[in-house]
């Protein structure tokens, strides 16, 4: 436990979404319970995890994370699930460019069904998970998902693995500092930059400043 008599607690659903065997599950337990296994069966609704982080010497951030199904018959119901959620991550496999589309349909589910109290869409990050499974770095992708991001209203993407837990916490806290961003829960000295964050395995340069 945090020190200190006045400590503040902030509460943030997020949303994690994606197509079915994406590894929305092995990116939630790796990052809520720091394991994973090869052997996950598929989600089948929605399942519940609960992460807590301390964010500062004053902060707590609890994060109830809702990994939802990727089966088509979710989005029939995204509305009901969505409500009231702060952020959201969505997830494809590097390994299949073909699923990229399919992760801007997700997104535009969310931006259709769920906004800030200032009409802004919620905070949402790519993950373009199973970047383990990659022999080489591909940089005409990493310059594709920039573009993407852009288009399609991200904040920023990371390449990740579940599997060796490559940029799983790095993830979700860039989510949570957006989150903290449009909650107001951050200092003008940590609100630095604007615009796209990426993060390959080794980390890149980031311009700009990130505001939802």
């Amino acid at each position: 436990l945090l020190g200190g008599s006045e400590v503040s607690e902030k509460l943030f659903k997020v949303l994690v979404v994606g197509d079915i065997e994406v590894g929305k599950t092995s990116i939630v337990m790796r990052y809520v319970k720091k394991c994973f296994d090869q052997a996950y069966k598929a989600t089948i609704g929605v399942d519940f995890f609960m992460k807590t982080v301390e964010w500062d010497a004053k902060t707590v951030v609890r994060m109830q994370l809702w990994d939802l199904s990727g089966q088509d018959r979710i989005k029939n119901l995204s509305r009901v699930y969505y409500k009231a959620a702060m952020g959201a991550l969505v997830v494809f496999d590097i390994t299949n460019s073909l699923i990229l589309k399919s992760a801007a349909e997700w997104k535009q589910d969310l931006d259709s069904k769920l906004c800030l109290d200032s009409r802004r869409p919620v905070p949402a990050v790519l993950l373009a998970n199973k970047c383990d499974l990659m022999e080489t770095k591909d940089e005409d992708l990493v310059s594709s998902l920039d573009r993407f991001c852009k288009d399609n209203n991200f904040l920023g993407w990371f390449e990740t693995s579940a599997k060796e837990n490559i940029n799983i916490d790095e993830a979700g806290s860039f989510l949570v500092k957006q989150m903290m961003l449009c909650d107001g829960g951050l200092s003008d000295e940590e609100h630095q930059r604007d615009g796209i964050k990426s993060l390959t395995q080794t980390p890149m340069k980031i311009s700009g400043t990130s505001c939802c």
